[in-house]
């Protein structure tokens, strides 16, 4: 099935995330929903397995665009994330982004990611990876330095069009390339846990800061704290809130050339 998130205001996303709980709604399609589970070792290690999504058909695409307008009407904010599923063009998170009408967070990789910044997305947030891929060897050293002043220009080249772009460090934090300019988030120390998820908590936080109209360096603040709970917590999708908490008042935000 195709799904997203109900339309949620800005203090509707702060409801949700205190009651744990968003409104669904959902695009029923021919094949079967893919499963993924992740084996944790208790250690920090982990092993994850993705089924390959099934393919969707134009109109069972053109159903899921139905839904998602009126998912998003109301909308101050929408979440795009994953990788597409088979049948779908690179094109299609840059559709989705401009019939939206809201500010939009893009969180998925290669041509798609590409596309989406072009189309306007608010934010888009690949990780090291992620914008490796798109930049080729020409990214190498700035890369090299996970975070240092040339990697935000490496960002903003490889994904005109975004309004703002936040890179995913995993333990060493967020940098951020924004129109008020560069910020570096960094969490206290490493955590050990399952660190899936941990990418949607952090989407999930920019949206959420997006919506309230937070400052950079606050939304940076709480996408990383969130981050950074959700990867400490066994199980993907939970996070104790005296992690969040805690990590919230640990996590040193600064602004860099």
């Amino acid at each position: 099935m195709l799904g997203l998130a109900g339309g949620i205001t800005g203090a509707g996303v702060e409801a949700a995330l205190r009651e744990r709980c968003v409104p669904a709604a959902f695009t029923p399609v021919a094949g079967e929903t893919r499963r993924t589970f992740t084996v944790v070792d208790g250690r920090g290690g982990t092993a994850a397995f993705h089924e390959p999504g099934p393919t969707i058909g134009a109109a069972e695409f053109a159903d899921f665009r139905v839904e998602y307008q009126k998912a998003t009407a109301d909308a101050e904010a929408v979440v795009l994330s994953g990788s597409l599923p088979p049948g779908l063009p690179a094109g299609t998170y840059a559709t989705l982004i401009q019939a939206a009408g809201v500010p939009a967070v893009l969180d998925t990789h290669g041509e798609a990611l590409r596309r989406g910044a072009a189309a306007g997305a608010a934010i888009v947030k690949p990780n090291l990876a992620e914008l490796a891929a798109l930049a080729g060897p020409t990214a190498s050293t700035a890369l090299a330095t996970r975070g240092g002043p040339g990697l935000a220009a490496v960002a903003a080249g490889e994904l005109r069009g975004a309004q703002a772009v936040v890179i995913t460090l995993g333990p060493d934090g967020l940098l951020a390339a924004t129109g008020d300019g560069c910020w570096r988030a960094r969490p206290p120390a490493a955590v050990a846990g399952n660190a899936t998820g941990a990418g949607d908590a952090v989407a999930a936080a920019l949206a959420q800061g997006r919506a309230l109209g937070r400052p950079w360096d606050e939304r940076l603040r709480h996408a990383a704290a969130l981050g950074a709970a959700a990867a400490a917590a066994p199980v993907a999708g939970e996070f104790r809130r005296q992690d969040y908490l805690g990590a919230l008042n640990a996590v040193t935000v600064e602004e860099v050339p």
